[in-house]
């Protein structure tokens, strides 16, 4: 006779209702782009589909000429697709005006950059609170900057200057920035691209702890596949085509 095990009820509970409340963040279909040469059109995307639910850590990555940096600019409503349709939170971002992209880009999308990108006359405080500046939020500019940065590590740094701060230090300036508005998505273009081997790996566990307390959806961009395996997941760019997409936890499939 062989005896079973019963899995505790509080488990059985927990998988399911995990999955309830994660619903799709990011809805990316069929996404084209070519570019004109000459007189004839080059494909860089050629047909681009995926998912991504809320509260995923997601690498998108490839070498260059992938197709990668085109696909980044097109989720993050940089750039138009050729064909095809990016969702947002359910709002297709694709066939906007440019007043209203605005608007998504600066709510539901927050970006984090190879080269920080922080107004260099501004303090770490006054970067923060730049994105507040644009709509109505529910916390003043100063309160919530104070919040992220302290999120951050960095309540020691608020009235520092760019200029005044190290490359990992301004690197979570940027993240802190791009929390600021609350946004459905963080997009981030090879956020270690500038930093040292330290400094990078300090930064991507950042951002692993970010998405463990805030519960946002982050989603990295990186030619280096050691950054990418840090991901839950990571969507694999070759030749402008989806190459494979790992699931097992950021071991990317060769």
């Amino acid at each position: 006779m062989h005896e079973t095990t019963q899995p505790n009820s509080e488990e059985q509970l927990a998988q399911p209702i995990a999955q309830a409340e994660r619903k799709v963040v990011m809805d990316v279909r069929n996404i084209t782009k070519s570019l004109p040469l000459g007189r004839e059109q080059i494909a860089i995307l050629k047909g681009i589909s995926f998912q991504i639910l809320s509260g995923e850590f997601v690498s998108i990555v490839g070498p260059s000429g992938s197709g990668k940096s085109t696909l980044l600019g097109i989720i993050a409503g940089l750039d138009n697709p050729s064909t095809g349709q990016v969702f947002i939170d359910d709002v297709d971002i694709t066939r906007m005006t440019e007043s209203k992209l605005a608007q998504v880009r600066n709510n539901k999308i927050g970006m984090v950059f190879q080269a920080y990108n922080l107004i260099p006359t501004l303090t770490a405080q006054e970067n923060v609170e730049v994105p507040l500046y644009v709509g109505k939020h529910r916390v003043s500019p100063s309160t919530r900057a104070k919040e992220l940065l302290a999120l951050v590590g960095l309540t020691h740094r608020l009235g520092h200057r760019p200029s005044q701060l190290s490359g990992g230090e301004q690197q979570r300036v940027a993240i802190a920035r791009s929390l600021a508005t609350d946004p459905a998505v963080v997009i981030a273009d090879e956020p270690t691209g500038n930093l040292d081997a330290r400094n990078g790996e300090n930064v991507l566990k950042l951002i692993a702890d970010l998405r463990a307390q805030t519960g946002k959806t982050f989603i990295i961009a990186t030619h280096d596949q050691t950054v990418a395996s840090h991901a839950d997941r990571a969507i694999r760019i070759v030749d402008g085509l989806i190459g494979s997409i790992d699931t097992t936890g950021g071991r990317i499939t060769q």
